[in-house]
């Protein structure tokens, strides 16, 4: 899959929701990125964030942003624009 794509394609459907909205500790798997840039994909995937890695949603700042998560054992700081561009689907 091309992870520019705007949804997954195949037999999983996506939950619809995007890493923005994710419960504190709860877990989901990444589906696709929704209309971001190449270059922000890229850096996003050099740091665990690819189709199928696990992520968590660990703390939210006090006014909702950054975010923290914990994506393939490592915890990282995201904007919530940024995480609101990762859709995300069930965890197996």
């Amino acid at each position: 899959m091309n992870i520019s794509e705007p949804c997954a394609t195949g037999d999983s459907a996506p939950s619809g929701k995007t890493l923005d909205l994710l419960a504190l500790g709860s877990r989901a798997r990444i589906v696709a990125f929704l209309g971001i840039a190449a270059d922000l994909a890229d850096r996003l995937v050099e740091m665990g964030f690819d189709e199928g890695a696990e992520v968590e949603t660990l703390h939210r700042a006090p006014m909702g942003d950054p975010i923290a998560v914990r994506v393939d054992g490592t915890t990282v700081a995201l904007r919530r624009a940024v995480a609101s561009k990762i859709l995300l689907g069930a965890v197996d």
